[in-house]
């Protein structure tokens, strides 16, 4: 009796690019099937690259979510363009997503100039424009960059996400798999604990306060019982900006605690305690160690 001869594996990196806002965050956690980038519906909520591991069939498949590309005015933003671009670089494959809503804007077209020959072409939130509208979108991206394939889904609800799944899968190179088939991302805990603190500022927060601010977890403790003791400080630039933070006698600050630790308790699976303090330093967008912290390069 010879055994049998184990099925090739496949591996490869896969990056997910597009303007801000267009569903690359909710299309990796779908294709993930699991909660690995932070989603908000303000734009620019990525800041940093965040593998997503995914196995299909015989592939291993690693998802960069990547920051939206858009053009950059401040040290952050070309961090944060710059994270994207390589990102791109360092993938055997690439994902251009476009809100199918928004259609062929100004920063769509600056990434698929760019990268002139791409991959796949992901039409999202198709379920929200009529499919002559879509057929004509698709056309137009294609006349500038020739892609590989073009695929219609909806990140939200899941419509097409397997199709683009598989693609990947059997497209990605030979080789063995890199990652532990229980690894679903890179992510350092401690840098997941301050985006999703980060991600309810975002969501509770309004106007243009949470791009002045930064989260950086100061402390992690595992206690006796396995539950986790997490310091994280919120970081402003303005001392007017803390009231907007701490909300009515702490209420907000809170709130954002409160919908931050039940969100980490389900993705550690287990007990967190949570303590969210309050700094100002007006120039960390100037200082490199907020930006390790966030896993970026500081630029020069």
């Amino acid at each position: 009796m010879t055994e049998e001869a184990q099925p090739a594996t496949r591996f490869g990196f896969v990056a997910v690019l597009g303007a801000p806002n267009a569903g690359k965050s909710t299309l990796i956690n779908r294709i993930v099937g699991a909660k690995v980038s932070i989603v908000s519906p303000k734009v620019q909520t990525t800041r940093t690259r965040v593998l997503g591991i995914v196995i299909r069939d015989t592939s291993q498949l690693v998802f960069i979510d990547t920051p939206g590309i858009f053009t950059p005015r401040k040290r952050l933003d070309r961090a944060m363009v710059d994270a994207a671009w390589k990102g791109a670089a360092d993938a055997d494959q690439i994902a251009v997503v476009v809100d199918s809503e928004r259609g062929f804007d100004r920063n769509t077209r600056r990434i698929v100039e760019q990268i002139k020959k791409g991959t796949a072409l992901v039409l999202n939130k198709v379920d929200r424009v009529p499919r002559e509208n879509l057929l004509a979108l698709a056309q137009s991206i294609n006349d500038v960059a020739q892609f590989q394939e073009t695929f219609m889904i909806s990140a939200l609800n899941g419509d097409g996400v397997d199709d683009l799944t598989d693609f990947f899968a059997s497209h990605v190179p030979d080789g063995p798999w890199m990652f532990p088939e229980d690894q679903l991302s890179d992510m350092p805990m401690r840098l997941m604990a301050a985006e999703v603190v980060r991600e309810q500022l975002f969501l509770q927060l309004h106007q243009e306060l949470p791009y002045a601010l930064t989260v950086e977890t100061e402390d992690w403790k595992t206690l006796k019982d396995g539950s986790a003791r997490i310091s994280a400080v919120i970081i402003i630039e303005r001392e007017s900006h803390k009231g907007m933070v701490l909300g009515k006698r702490g209420q907000r600050i809170k709130e954002v605690g409160a919908a931050a630790r039940k969100e980490l308790e389900t993705m550690f699976d287990s007990k967190v305690h949570l303590f969210l303090h309050v700094k100002v330093r007006q120039d960390w967008k100037e200082k490199a160690e907020h930006y390790r912290a966030l896993g970026l390069e500081f630029p020069s």
